[in-house]
């Protein structure tokens, strides 16, 4: 069953560690999926759009996060 909770760039930022304006950074620098949903002009992925996309980065291909 696909996961299809919405995370905001503050729920990826726990995810991967990082600070939420990190993750606007790889937004804008075209480093981030595009939103699943956009919502009063916020963005939102879907938790399983998110972990496919970390499993997929460059230094990350063993995590299992």
């Amino acid at each position: 069953m696909t996961d299809l909770r919405l995370w905001s760039y503050k729920d990826i930022a726990a995810h991967i560690r990082v600070q939420p304006d990190t993750v606007r950074s790889y937004r804008k620098h075209g480093l981030l999926p595009p939103p699943d949903r956009v919502e009063a002009g916020k963005p939102f992925w879907y938790a399983e759009t998110i972990r496919v996309w970390v499993a997929g980065r460059p230094g990350n291909r063993g995590r299992r996060d």
